[in-house]
């Protein structure tokens, strides 16, 4: 994760301690997912095993949702961006969509706790939807290279969400997904 992204919060930009203390809170929520699953998360239990005031965990988030969806953030940024130039558009377009796709596949109570807080309506969580599919555009992009025609790239993100939503469901794995986005890549740009 860059420093841009660890100081800057969906609500404003942070200190240090204020960063810290978030980092904490989105550590705690995994914890306490492993622990107790996404119907059991609360954010005043994710505050508790933070350490914090359940006041100060609301005042950087204002659901449960919306930390989850801040959770999924912090790995999205801190993934590197893949530097082969070498291959094909649809080898560099699948490592990209693999890496995200494997972000959370080993951890089914926060694969599942993400996918339905990507969904809410919160404000909060979508202003970290945009950041979300802002990044992925900009990873396919990249990995597709100049010139690449903007229906493309959009027919990629549609696959890729689908693809998501689909593992999110319960439908297929995460790993199934991550094995399965080379063919419809392929079948879009071939």
């Amino acid at each position: 994760m860059s420093a841009d992204d660890r100081f800057e919060s969906t609500r404003r930009r942070l200190t240090a301690h204020q960063a810290e203390t978030v980092a904490r809170l989105a550590d705690a929520a995994v914890t306490v997912l492993r622990e107790r699953g996404h119907a059991a998360l609360t954010v005043r239990l994710v505050a508790a095993e933070a350490g914090v005031a359940p006041a100060t965990a609301y005042t950087y988030f204002s659901s449960k949702s919306h930390l989850l969806a801040e959770v999924f953030w912090r790995r999205l940024a801190a993934l590197p961006q893949p530097e082969s130039r070498d291959g094909t558009p649809v080898a560099r377009v699948t490592e990209v969509m693999r890496a995200v796709a494997l972000l959370v596949a080993d951890e089914p109570e926060l694969a599942s706790g993400v996918t339905a807080a990507l969904l809410d309506d919160d404000p909060e969580v979508a202003h970290l939807r945009v950041r979300i599919g802002t990044r992925i555009h900009e990873r396919l992009s990249h990995a597709l290279g100049p010139g690449t025609r903007p229906e493309v790239l959009e027919a990629l993100e549609v696959m890729w969400d689908g693809a998501l939503l689909r593992a999110g469901m319960g439908h297929q794995s995460y790993a199934r997904i991550a094995d399965r986005l080379e063919t419809y890549a392929r079948l879009i740009l071939e």
